[in-house]
């Protein structure tokens, strides 16, 4: 299996948590009221799945491998992608913020809530087109098979070392209970995966 696909089929996931919280925000703006369990869930899963293993493989990993072949950070497509990684981030603080807010009683911390989840969810969706559509297709055409087992390699010690054993699969159980519960498909990634969704 080859980096991107694995990285793909991560996106698969995050993609799953984004409905689920499309309908948290829907519901948000709806019924001026946050369902904190499940925003949490997904404010957890968002933090420790997408940004810190699966972006944190593409910015200390794939990124740096595409810059070494030539691609350029400043103005390129790298570049951009770790601008739109830190955006996203700034939503995920605004709905934790919103979040606890809205359980000390504050007037507008739902809708608030609501907002940055849009914001996040419409960011992370053009975001995971580019990757899949553009920017892993480069990766495969520059990298030799060399560099794809590497950075297999590398991925691996991201799994074990900076995200822990099993951590992975408490994740995408976390993204399938939150899929069961908004009534929203399952990755087939996700589906019958021992660590994680794709990984080898």
């Amino acid at each position: 299996m080859k980096p991107t696909e694995i990285l793909s089929s991560e996106h698969r996931v995050i993609e799953q948590v984004l409905d689920c919280l499309e309908k948290m925000a829907d519901q948000a703006g709806r019924e001026q009221a946050v369902d904190a369990e499940s925003a949490r869930d997904a404010i957890d899963f968002l933090r420790s799945f997408a940004d810190t293993c699966h972006h944190g493989k593409e910015e200390a990993h794939l990124f740096p491998a595409l810059e070494a072949k030539g691609l350029p950070r400043n103005g390129g497509p790298t570049g951009v992608m770790i601008h739109e990684h830190e955006t996203g981030r700034g939503h995920v603080r605004g709905m934790d913020e919103a979040l606890a807010a809205a359980a000390a009683g504050e007037a507008g911390a739902a809708a608030r809530f609501a907002r940055h989840a849009r914001d996040y969810i419409a960011l992370l969706r053009e975001h995971i087109h580019k990757e899949d559509h553009c920017l892993f297709s480069m990766a495969d055409q520059m990298l030799t098979a060399e560099d794809q087992a590497a950075l297999l390699a590398s991925f691996d010690q991201v799994e074990i070392h900076h995200i822990g054993e099993g951590v992975h699969a408490r994740y995408l159980e976390l993204a399938n209970r939150l899929a069961d519960r908004y009534g929203v498909a399952r990755a087939k990634a996700a589906s019958g995966c021992g660590c994680a969704c794709g990984h080898r």
